[in-house]
């Protein structure tokens, strides 16, 4: 019964917050909150996409055409506060591929992560009334850094957005301090995840050669504890300037345990080196990344953009428990107006020697009239001794005001 009464909350009680804040003045606030109130922004990203999913399996090949809505609305100003609703819906125009977990069951097809779903995806209070502090209580989109550890999955028609509090401060000097604390994950799949995780990032950019960040991630999942996990670490990353080129650099370095009631045999380590150079429209990089091996499941990043990392084909949003070693070669530029970028990736286990397979990624996207976006993906994975082989497809366009 408790349980169901805080998954109640989380549905209702923030969204019931933000309404009674939007639309329920009394004769103190008078004229401010009707102002606050009608000058706010709206805010329209649609997204209309076709996705083809062909894996050397017993599975059908996936053909996805969704579109995604998201409207919301930010009040503006009163007393320090704001409040944010915004609402989400994912709807399939051909629906030959399976949606995921709780989702549509054509489990015959191959997996387009994109069901079909309306749900609240934001909705909070913010405030900015102490000096340097802003606040945000709500469901609220989180990205720390890269998203290799925080993200909100933003490729997927459904985002990742969490209900948290979240304290920023920059009241030193060229130095942000963040802490959220996290109730619940609102996932892709249009289900939620009951957390009791701390989340701490800090960043200091007072040097002209690059960006420090510590952090450390404590992620407690009631409802799994053994996955429950600690993550600390460190990343400088910057670029210094040669003439008309830059140079552009990264090194990481994390190490995750158990955390509360974790499996014990949470014990990995993750590295990044990434080296490049950009100049006269072309940027290349070269870059190797290690996700270590462990006795349990391999190191993990469950709040992170995964797709982002890794391959496009998402062949491993999920560490094996050998581990994962990552070496890629990146290569982007413009021709004409449109955005190019190719990938290529070699992976291999962090223990026991065997070579996975290897990875082309390709895109093209074009943006116009500032609001509209057309693109094009690539994804081909050749499996070796991981995974099967794989190749994906995606085009779409999209607007955002």
């Amino acid at each position: 019964m408790k349980k169901e009464k805080k998954v109640q909350w989380r549905k209702h009680g923030l969204l019931a917050a933000v309404i009674l804040l939007i639309t329920a003045p009394n004769a103190a606030l008078g004229d401010s909150f009707t102002d606050a109130l009608v000058g706010g922004k709206v805010n329209l990203d649609m997204r209309l996409r076709y996705e083809y999913v062909d894996q050397d399996n017993n599975l059908k090949d996936a053909n996805a055409l969704t579109l995604r809505t998201r409207l919301g609305y930010t009040t503006g100003k009163l007393k320090g506060f704001d409040a944010k609703i915004e609402m989400e819906n994912n709807a399939p125009i051909v629906s030959d591929y399976n949606s995921g977990p709780g989702g549509n069951n054509k489990t015959e097809y191959s997996v387009v992560a994109d069901p079909e779903a309306t749900e609240v995806n934001q909705a909070f209070l913010g405030f900015d009334g102490i000096p340097d502090t802003p606040l945000k209580v709500g469901r609220q989109r989180i990205i720390l850094g890269n998203a290799r550890f925080v993200g909100n999955v933003g490729f997927r028609q459904l985002e990742q957005t969490f209900d948290a509090v979240r304290i920023d401060n920059t009241s030193i000097q060229d130095t942000t301090l963040l802490y959220s604390y996290v109730d619940n994950v609102r996932n892709i799949f249009a289900t939620d995840e009951d957390n009791q995780s701390h989340l701490i990032n800090i960043q200091y950019k007072g040097l002209k050669f690059g960006v420090f960040t510590g952090y450390g991630y404590l992620l407690e999942f009631p409802d799994n504890e053994s996955n429950s996990q600690q993550t600390y670490g460190i990343r400088f990353a910057g670029d210094t300037e040669f003439s008309d080129t830059k140079l552009l650099y990264a090194a990481e370095y994390a190490k995750q345990g158990d955390y509360k009631d974790g499996n014990s045999g949470i014990d990995g380590d993750y590295w990044l080196l990434e080296l490049g150079l950009t100049g006269y429209g072309i940027t290349g990089k070269a870059g190797y990344e290690v996700l270590g091996s462990d006795e349990y499941s391999g190191f993990e990043t469950p709040f992170a953009t995964k797709h982002a990392f890794n391959g496009w084909a998402d062949i491993f949003l999920n560490t094996p428990k050998e581990g994962l070693r990552d070496g890629y070669l990146i290569l982007s530029g413009n021709l004409a107006e449109v955005k190019l970028k190719g990938i290529y990736h070699d992976f291999q286990a962090d223990s026991g020697g065997a070579d996975y397979g290897q990875e082309l990624d390709l895109s093209a996207t074009y943006l116009f009239l500032e609001h509209y976006t057309v693109g094009l993906i690539y994804a081909n994975y050749n499996a070796d001794e991981y995974g099967v082989d794989t190749q994906k497809f995606w085009a779409w366009a999209g607007l955002k005001f």
